[in-house]
């Protein structure tokens, strides 16, 4: 074990994990953070803690996890290389894993223009590739990236994302192995919706062994609307809608689209649980937590295996 956390004892056990994911309010709210909070308990392994995500300023993502350890929940620390330097990096990777938390995913971060304040400055001192190293560095040789020794030990579940619909194609995989050779011990995907790219990605990953050096986790998030569909395909980049998600959810009344975007999530589910290398999911309900639990219930994932 290389830091003990419930995630990284189901996937070791063999089992087919499911992370949740908390948005952080644009506030200090705690109480908001503990409501979301209570409708993932008891349904996922763990639950990223977004860090100012889409470049918008929310509740810093440590202080969020912290309020989930004190509700009985694992966290997942999400944290971009857009808003720190090295120093302040390393500095809250020792914070928190001295708070008791465990899993850690390394973003590069959406890129500040997009967000709530265009005119901030980036930083970019590390990307995420070199901050998968330092992490694995601290943790593996407990050693700063200058070398130095550090002073304790933190024990941390390392993890990336990868997006395979993003161009070049081609790179997607060769990128996911760099992740990986970096030190990633879990990856966490973009949303799918074209399946049979995902398909292909996902043979180009096992064709190389990369499931076997870390465990890959596909996202899935749940359509709402015919506006959300078209918003994602149009206007997120990175995205893959294809046109035949747009057609099912027009197909039904407008008062049923939400249910059937759980439906469809549900379906793509069922594919991944028979999907060579796919160790689990990554259910983002983006602003709807409350609504995780059909979705997890509906593919068969209850309850949750006890890992000792």
């Amino acid at each position: 074990m290389k830091a003990g956390s419930n995630l990284e004892k189901v996937l070791s056990a063999g089992h087919f994990a499911v992370t949740g994911e908390l948005g952080p309010p644009m506030g200090n709210n705690a109480e908001e953070v503990r409501h979301k909070a209570g409708y993932l308990k008891g349904i996922v392994e763990s639950v990223n803690i977004t860090d100012n995500q889409t470049a918008v300023v929310r509740m810093a993502s440590w202080a969020a996890c912290k309020i989930l350890i004190d509700e009985g929940l694992e966290p997942n620390y999400q944290m971009v290389c857009r808003d720190r330097n090295r120093l302040a990096l390393m500095a809250d990777i020792l914070g928190a894993t001295a708070l008791g938390i465990k899993n850690v995913l390394c973003l590069s971060g959406d890129h500040q223009r997009f967000g709530s304040h265009p005119e901030s400055k980036n930083v970019y001192d590390l990307d995420s590739v070199q901050l998968l190293a330092a992490f694995a560095k601290m943790r593996d040789e407990k050693k700063f990236l200058n070398d130095k020794d550090l002073d304790g030990s933190p024990e941390i579940f390392i993890g990336a994302a990868s997006n395979p619909f993003a161009d070049p194609f081609e790179f997607r995989v060769t990128r996911l192995a760099k992740k990986v050779a970096a030190g990633a011990d879990f990856v966490q995907t973009q949303c799918i919706y074209n399946m049979d790219k995902f398909r292909e990605f996902m043979k180009r990953a096992v064709d190389k062994g990369l499931h076997e050096k870390c465990y890959i986790l596909a996202g899935v998030t749940p359509m709402k609307s015919v506006g959300m569909a078209n918003y994602m395909a149009k206007f997120v980049p990175g995205m893959d809608v294809p046109a035949d998600i747009i057609k099912r959810l027009k197909g039904v009344d407008k008062k049923d689209q939400a249910a059937e975007g759980i439906k469809m999530a549900i379906e793509q589910i069922e594919e991944f649980k028979e999907m060579e290398g796919v160790a689990g999911v990554h259910v983002m309900a983006i602003e709807w937590e409350h609504r995780a639990k059909e979705i997890i219930e509906g593919a068969g994932l209850l309850p949750r295996p006890v890992v000792d």
